[in-house]
């Protein structure tokens, strides 16, 4: 199964040869893995340049800076302006994060878990970060969501899904869409990525605003909403995440705000959510 990787990145260049490297070093070499340059101001596109003349499946292209840096749009944008450019045949494509560090055998392990299960659309590992000298999971989200940094999607499942969405949530919105086509969603505990920069580092202070937003746009019922705020307050120890979040959502109406997914896709995700907390509770 051949492999095309998308790697959107902005001002990278303390992370991404070590990415690059890691990838370029695998033990089934990805077919193409294009970097896109979201206007960087640093070095982030001369030093893959660089790279990209001694490795010909490594390409870098330069897209205009986003002016815009609302979680989730700008990467998504950049993403999907790379995904445009990709000129070969593939049957997995990549999203994955600048600043990453990959095992040797993490696009091997990909390629079999595919070919091992026809009805698998998404699959990865976890995301570790360094804490007190060792390497640990990085526990931001349930075991059964695969991390917005390192997604790995079957070329049928990710044209099923129409793709990506520029918003916030899409990380959600897509393993939502490939459930409700009947694709597999797999995450592996056992395949471990060094993760350079912990996530929300850059994330603005208007992040619950936009939570609270985000989820009236994925058709989560008040009662869903209310927990899923809680449960985002409990991980940032932040009362005032959840009150924001919560009156963001509130405040969320079908005439100004869009939805992402379709009524059949909502009535999925709010089954789908439920579920799973029964089972936690259960």
């Amino acid at each position: 199964m051949d492999i095309a990787i998308v790697i959107p990145a902005y001002n990278e260049e303390k992370f991404i040869q070590r990415c690059l490297d890691s990838l370029l070093s695998q033990t089934l070499k990805a077919k193409k893995i294009l970097v896109v340059d979201d206007g960087s101001t640093d070095s982030t596109a001369e030093l893959v340049e660089k790279l990209s003349k001694l490795h010909m499946s490594l390409d870098v292209i330069s897209k205009d800076k986003s002016f815009h840096h609302k979680p989730g749009s700008k990467i998504v944008e950049a993403f999907n302006f790379g995904l445009k450019n990709i000129d070969i045949q593939y049957d997995i494509v990549c999203k994955f994060d600048a600043d990453l560090i990959f095992p040797k055998n993490y696009l091997e392990i990909l390629v079999k878990a595919f070919q091992s299960n026809p009805r698998l659309g998404m699959y990865g590992g976890f995301c570790t970060v360094r804490i007190n000298g060792s390497w640990e999971v990085e526990k931001l989200t349930n075991p059964d969501h695969l991390r917005g940094a390192l997604k790995a999607y079957r070329k049928t499942c990710f044209n099923e899904i129409d793709g990506l969405v520029a918003a916030m949530g899409w990380d959600t919105i897509d393993e939502m869409k490939a459930r409700f086509h009947g694709w597999e969603v797999e995450t592996n505990p056992h395949l471990l990525v060094k993760h350079l920069k912990p996530t929300g580092q850059e994330y603005k202070k208007d992040l619950p605003q936009l939570f609270g937003i985000s989820l009236f746009r994925m058709r989560y019922s008040m009662s869903l909403a209310f927990l899923t705020c809680l449960k985002m307050a409990k991980q940032k120890s932040s009362f005032s995440f959840f009150k924001v979040s919560m009156k963001s959502y509130l405040r969320c109406n079908s005439k100004k705000n869009t939805f992402l997914v379709t009524e059949p896709e909502g009535v999925f995700i709010r089954n789908y959510r439920w579920s799973k907390i029964k089972e936690r509770l259960f």
